[in-house]
């Protein structure tokens, strides 16, 4: 919700994190994708350049597609419908922070409150991303999550993983998750996706956290939160009451900020911005009863919002050909969730994949009463067929206690 080619993580220098998009600071030359990628979810997935499966009815590709790597998949059933090199290990800035979430959400309620020490607040690197979190305040984990999804602050999330025990902690429990999710292309090193050496993740393991996260109430109504109020420093006055600011997510797909057009539908999930990861973005949305997810990493273009551009094309393109195209592989499940068959055997499409769904497009209001497009993802479970066989019962899967 593996045979895996081994190869050497690649090592990249620590540079300033942003999440918002930029224009990204591309190479002379672009390096090319590794001739052997892993091979989860099937063996077409583990080849360089597009996968896709021609065939009578399906839509051509979108043009102009300059992403080193991109994929798009039907969010329910798992199905890839299109992949380009979606194994590729490159750096996922704050689209990491997916991971995060996935990963420490259901360990805090709420409304539980926190005040934050001086040493929450350490570690961040140079340039990092901030919602406004402020040392010796109070705060509660609703808050936190607002900043971490909305202004993918790495304050919010330090604060969050201090709170879980610390970053080194956290970064054990977020690289276990990821292990048990079949993410094998991800690398963690800092749980806010800030660039240090070695941190890497792939479109296909970035899709894999978007869907295990979706399956949590709490996770979409974040992802899908246009903007919200958040708690200013305490006045010092005697008896004033504390303030608050507006924030807005940086998700522009989303939003429609910086003459970006909102994607009809859409339902978060995380944008990322940094020196050595360019842009990267994991999308999805639904229409017609479909729900279709894209992720783009560091597209070469640089037209202003071109991650965005070619996120929405890819969506387009997944509607058209959802139901229509072959699957050149699927997006697997988590190991803990009982699947017995090895990870990338088959890329044939998921029983039942051709049936109706019945997620629906529902108005969802974020907490300053901006109304967005969210999912109406509830109930479902995961089946399990004699051999091992998944798919998602016409609902999403849903993990206990989510």
């Amino acid at each position: 919700m593996a045979a895996v080619c081994a190869a050497l993580l690649p090592v990249f220098a620590a540079a300033p994190s942003w999440a918002a998009a930029g224009d990204g600071a591309h190479e002379a030359e672009p390096p090319s994708p590794p001739a052997h990628m892993s091979q989860v979810g099937g063996a077409r997935l583990g080849l360089p350049g597009t996968q896709v499966t021609a065939g009578a009815g399906v839509p051509a590709l979108p043009k102009k597609l300059t992403a080193r790597s991109w994929i798009v998949s039907d969010a329910e059933t798992g199905d890839v419908l299109a992949a380009h090199n979606a194994h590729w290990r490159l750096p996922p800035a704050s689209t990491l922070k997916m991971l995060f979430a996935d990963t420490l959400l259901p360990k805090f309620p709420s409304t539980e409150e926190h005040r934050v020490a001086p040493a929450d607040l350490q570690g961040m690197g140079a340039g990092s991303s901030l919602v406004g979190v402020k040392e010796d305040e109070t705060y509660s984990v609703r808050d936190l999550w607002l900043g971490v999804f909305l202004r993918s602050g790495n304050d919010a999330v330090h604060v969050l993983s201090a709170m879980n025990h610390g970053v080194a902690d956290t970064v054990k429990e977020m690289q276990a998750h990821a292990d048990d999710l079949q993410a094998l292309d991800t690398h963690v090193v800092t749980p806010d996706g800030y660039d240090e050496p070695g941190q890497v993740s792939s479109a296909y393991d970035l899709s894999l956290f978007a869907r295990s996260g979706l399956q949590n109430k709490d996770f979409r109504q974040y992802c899908s939160t246009v903007s919200a109020q958040f708690p200013g420093a305490k006045p010092k006055k005697k008896g004033a009451k504390r303030g608050s600011f507006q924030i807005q997510n940086t998700d522009r797909l989303l939003t429609g900020a910086d003459g970006v057009t909102p994607y009809p539908g859409l339902a978060g999930v995380k944008n990322g911005y940094t020196t050595n990861a360019g842009n990267t973005y994991t999308g999805v949305a639904e229409k017609n009863g479909r729900v279709v997810l894209v992720t783009v990493m560091n597209p070469s273009s640089k037209e202003l919002n071109a991650v965005y551009k070619e996120a929405s094309s890819l969506l387009d393109w997944g509607f058209a050909a959802d139901g229509k195209v072959t699957p050149v592989g699927r997006l697997v499940p988590p190991r803990s969730a009982g699947d017995t068959r090895r990870a990338g055997a088959s890329a044939a499409p998921s029983p039942g994949a051709a049936s109706g769904r019945p997620a629906q497009a529902v108005a969802s209001h974020d907490a300053s009463g901006v109304g967005t497009t969210a999912l109406a993802i509830v109930g479902g479970v995961l089946v399990v067929l004699g051999v091992g066989g998944w798919f998602v019962n016409r609902r999403w899967p849903r993990r206990p206690g989510a």
